[in-house]
């Protein structure tokens, strides 16, 4: 029979294996969520690519580097899929109002509605950095 330390580490060992997959579990079928086809036949993913991709050429170098400083808060790991949704969400608002070329107004805007609602502390202070005024968007909040 297992005894004394060695028991309290083998339970210690087993909860942490059973924490570890649920959380991982829980993150992989989040993903498999958004990846999952709606009624229209495209996943919440493939439509983000969809907007990126076609206002790709919209995109000027002043956006692309402010758009960069906005996700910096980002933990560098999950940068690039911030980055993604974000500009998804902009190419999104491009195309519905048939804007001629990403604008600073645009990206603060599409920003503002990618970012869930519990980050919108960080991404105020974020703008209050970047010295950029929100009272014109605080409807998006």
């Amino acid at each position: 029979m297992l005894e004394g330390w060695f028991l309290y580490f083998i339970l210690f060992w087993v909860v942490f294996l059973v924490a570890s997959f649920a959380i991982g579990g829980f993150f992989m079928f989040r993903k498999f969520l958004k990846r999952f086809p709606k009624e229209d036949g495209k996943s919440d993913l493939d439509w983000e690519e969809h907007y990126v991709n076609e206002t790709i050429h919209l995109w000027g170098e002043d956006e692309k580097k402010m758009l960069n400083e906005l996700v910096t808060p980002v933990p560098e790991l999950f940068r690039d899929v911030a980055k993604q949704k974000i500009a998804g969400k902009i190419g999104e608002l491009a195309l519905k109002e048939r804007a001629g070329a990403i604008t600073k107004e645009l990206v603060i805007r599409g920003y503002i509605l990618a970012t869930p609602k519990r980050d919108h502390k960080f991404l105020r202070k974020k703008l209050d950095e970047m010295q950029i005024e929100v009272t014109p968007y605080e409807h998006l909040f």
